[in-house]
């Protein structure tokens, strides 16, 4: 048994890192050709050290936080609140977190999991055992359609067919007029003839009048479930194309859904029939949890959503998942494959379709040190050196 001072959180660091992407990903509000996680790494008195992950879409596009934002938050704020502390304490530290910080859920969630991951190091046990344990060993694991091009994304998703680790395709629509996304969506969809689910992503570009007017197409052509087509604080509109689908496709809320509080919102008014849970949104790994609780509550379904992390922030997200009811619409965990390269040495398996969630310890990967230093984006030059708090606190003698 460990004393208590073997928990203590001795340093903490975080960086940026760039990643190019395979190909463009597009969305409703632009396009990206890299990701740029923050990672963050922790260590404690008892040697343990554990790692966290905080990626965006677009920068800022997605929302308020971006990479460089989200380094601040954590280099300023976080990194000084928590250093010192309990590191078992996850409750108290996100307490803190808030005491200090506003909003900046994305900064708070990357340095949780890396709290998480290094008690479950010191434990040696899988993170999945700290957050309630293990109730679903596998999840359908979606792909995303996003180059645009019809032609380009059917053949995609052949080749994901053929190799057995996608039939769950999802279309990202809103860039064009809608007239021409439901035709595009139209053309993938006879291309596919029935032998995959289809899926689609609105981004919040449609208003409700859009929403009413072309939905209905979308799920004549076979989608299934259409995730956030309104904007983010038009509950109303997201709440009447739930109504006017009924059970002919499920209506999913996203942007929508980032607290405890819009869970309960969007529950208490029928809003929508699927929570899409993205740790980073919500703030953390236990406050995920949470708002899966109130969807369990409401029969509402949950999806278990991507920012497009590496494998490190994909596995921490598989862990969680992990532990929540099977009133599941499967994941979307591919992050990883759509990057050029990864961090870690071994991604978590995908096979017959499913992504395999993985066990420990911690969140069941190991970061290779080399390939983090080399994207680095300090070590490119392209942004300030990476500060280490734990190391700058120590030398100022505070």
């Amino acid at each position: 048994m460990q004393n208590d001072s073997a928990w203590r959180i001795e340093r903490i660091q975080a960086r940026i890192v760039d990643i190019p992407t395979i190909r463009p990903h597009k969305f409703s509000f632009g396009a990206i050709n890299r990701q740029s996680p923050v990672i963050v790494q922790l260590w404690l008195a008892n040697g343990a050290c554990g790692f966290g992950e905080a990626a965006t879409i677009g920068g800022p596009s997605w929302n308020e936080e971006s990479p460089e934002t989200i380094l601040h938050a954590i280099q300023e704020y976080l990194a000084p609140a928590a250093t010192g502390g309990d590191a078992r304490k996850f409750c108290e530290h996100f307490a803190r977190f808030e005491a200090v910080c506003k909003g900046n859920m994305f900064a708070k969630s990357a340095v949780e999991m890396a709290l998480v991951d290094a008690v479950a190091r010191s434990l040696d046990v899988p993170a999945w055992q700290l957050l309630g344990g293990k109730r679903i060993q596998s999840l359908p694991l979606a792909w995303t359609l996003a180059s645009g091009d019809s032609r380009l994304d059917l053949e995609e998703a052949e080749k994901m067919l053929q190799s057995r680790r996608h039939r769950l395709f999802k279309l990202k629509i809103g860039a064009r007029s809608p007239a021409d996304d439901v035709e595009h969506v139209e053309r993938i969809a006879r291309g596919l003839d029935g032998r995959a689910t289809m899926t689609v992503d609105v981004n919040q570009a449609w208003d409700g009048n859009t929403a009413r007017r072309f939905l209905p197409r979308l799920v004549d052509a076979g989608v299934t479930l259409i995730e956030q087509p309104v904007a983010k604080w038009n509950v109303q509109a997201l709440r009447e194309a739930t109504q006017a689908l009924g059970d002919t496709a499920l209506v999913m809320a996203d942007e929508s859904l980032c607290s405890p509080q819009d869970a309960f919102q969007l529950a208490s008014q029928r809003a929508c029939h699927v929570f899409s849970l993205k740790v980073a949104k919500h703030g953390g790994l236990l406050r995920t949890r949470e708002v899966a609780a109130i969807a369990d509550a409401a029969d509402i379904g949950w999806y278990g959503g991507t920012m497009l992390e590496t494998s490190l922030g994909s596995a921490a997200s598989a862990h969680v998942f992990a532990t929540l009811s099977d009133r599941h619409h499967g994941c979307e965990l591919f992050g990883p494959q759509l990057l050029v390269d990864d961090i870690v040495g071994q991604p978590m398996e995908v096979r017959d379709f499913e992504l395999q969630l993985p066990d420990g310890p911690g969140f069941g990967v190991e970061v290779d040190a080399k390939r983090l230093d080399r994207y680095d984006r300090a070590r490119q030059g392209l942004a300030p050196k990476t500060v280490d708090f734990g190391r700058r606190h120590a030398e100022s003698g505070n």
